[in-house]
């Protein structure tokens, strides 16, 4: 595979220069291991066996090269395979408008079916959609369209390689599909919920024809260490890694998850001018990080770090957290070298950044609609003020009168999903229009989500609640 990607760039650039068709196969806006890992597998397959074609087929990660360092899960395997950041295309590296416009342009979509509104011109260019999400648009032919409810895409482009009667399967591409279906389906746990019997069969398929595959506990301890690794990335990478925020008329709050104890992220040097930074680029006025590590039997630590260099606002947030009763996060104050960042340890390890989320919230709304009073700073409470807005993207945007919207709330995955923030996208009213809830695209999946799961299905083994699962 090294070499079709190798020679992907080149090829791009001759078809463009000789106004020659161009096949993009293109995955979904958050681009995690699936996404990435189903892209450039489908499209290696295509250009092997659409022999009649002449378009240049091009695998697209759909963000910004910046953006790849906080895929460590992804670059870890693709680095694990010889795959160098080097010969991959990112989504700003390729005119995708301008293909569409010359009328050189196809597409095939991979773990999504749905474009966001600012790609509503290249809907046209559609040809072909590979997803395992439940469909809420069906796409008329002459488009081909595979949609299975399987735990990964990777599971229907590795059925596709497995049913090709050219063999194009090798050692590579199956560690490739391997890994991102273990780690997709968490390991093959059936209590995750997220397993299906092709899921199963294919890593099977895989492993039989494939013996030289790793263990599959050693896979996806692997990937799942690499996902939570954030000791090559700067600070503003950590903080952007997994990021949400609030915004109220008159503030606009940052919560990271960090996965990193408070005090040697707290020791970083040039920590209090990297915040600093952070905020001011992105217009937040309060960031709140909560840092979370492991203790020897993997039970989590979460500690909470409140950083502003608006005083009365750090003062009234400290309060709103160190106050609250629903829940209660049992926090105490440790010391910090930063003038302005306050550190807390958080007794209550079982109030997760999801829980977090709500006491912020409410604090903004009632902040929006009053002015600070006397010593404690805590805003009156006005019920006509709208409440604040959560955006998983980070960017805290308004309409354009000021006030801010509150979400559609969406579906929730599993039984005990009322715990996690891993969320199923909003059902669209249309791809096509500004209107369409998914016109900023899909939402990340959250790390702390994933490991909040793993985390409880390695305690429920641990004690016995389920059997061991074989291999």
């Amino acid at each position: 595979m090294e070499s079709f990607l190798e020679g992907c760039r080149a090829a791009l650039q001759d078809h463009v220069q000789s106004k020659r068709a161009v096949h993009v196969v293109l995955g979904n806006e958050a681009c995690d291991l699936d996404s990435m890992v189903s892209a450039l597998v489908l499209a290696y397959f295509l250009a092997k066996t659409s022999l009649d074609s002449e378009a240049a087929f091009v695998p697209v990660l759909n963000i910004p090269r910046v953006d790849f360092p906080l895929r460590t899960e992804s670059a870890f395997l693709l680095h694990q395979q010889r795959i160098p950041e080097k010969v991959l295309v990112f989504r700003d590296e390729i005119d995708l408008a301008g293909l569409n416009k010359a009328g050189l342009l196809s597409m095939t979509l991979v773990d999504h079916h749905i474009l966001p509104s600012k790609d509503a011109e290249l809907e046209a260019a559609v040809v072909e959609v590979l997803d395992h999400r439940p469909l809420e648009w069906e796409r008329p032919p002459p488009c081909r369209v595979t949609a299975e409810l399987v735990g990964s895409c990777a599971t229907l482009v590795a059925e596709r390689l497995l049913q090709a009667r050219v063999p194009i399967l090798d050692s590579q591409i199956a560690a490739l599909l391997h890994g991102t279906i273990l780690l997709d389906c968490v390991n093959m746990a059936v209590e995750a919920s997220k397993v299906t019997p092709k899921d199963a069969r294919c890593v099977s398929r895989l492993e039989s024809m494939f013996p030289e595959l790793q263990p599959r506990n050693q896979v996806f301890d692997a990937l799942q260490r690499a996902k939570f690794d954030v000791s090559g990335l700067t600070t503003e990478q950590m903080l952007r890694k997994d990021l949400k925020s609030l915004a109220s008329k008159k503030a606009t709050v940052a919560i990271s998850a960090v996965y990193v104890a408070l005090q040697d992220f707290l020791h970083r040097p040039g920590l209090e001018q990297d915040l600093a930074a952070f905020c001011h680029q992105r217009g937040f006025s309060l960031l709140v990080a909560m840092t979370i590590s492991f203790g020897d039997g993997k039970k989590p630590f979460r500690q909470l770090l409140v950083y502003s260099q608006q005083g009365q606002l750090q003062d009234a947030v400290c309060q709103a957290l160190e106050r609250s009763s629903n829940p209660s996060l049992s926090l105490s104050r440790l010391e910090s070298p930063c003038s302005s960042v306050r550190a807390y340890q958080q007794a209550n390890t079982s109030a997760s950044r999801k829980k977090v989320l709500p006491i912020i919230r409410e604090f903004l709304t009632q902040w929006a609609g009053a002015s600070p009073t006397g010593p404690s700073m805590q805003p009156a409470v006005s019920s006509r003020v709208p409440p604040a807005r959560v955006d998983s993207q980070g960017t805290g945007s308004h309409d354009p009168s000021g006030a801010t919207k509150e979400p559609p709330k969406p579906l929730r995955l599993g039984e005990d999903a009322a715990d996690e923030d891993t969320l199923l996208p909003p059902t669209p009213m249309n791809s096509l229009v500004d209107e369409c809830p998914l016109h900023q695209g899909l939402p990340e999946v959250s790390p702390e989500a994933i490991f909040e799961r793993v985390n409880r299905i390695a305690t429920d083994r641990s004690l016995g609640r389920r059997s061991p699962e074989k291999k």
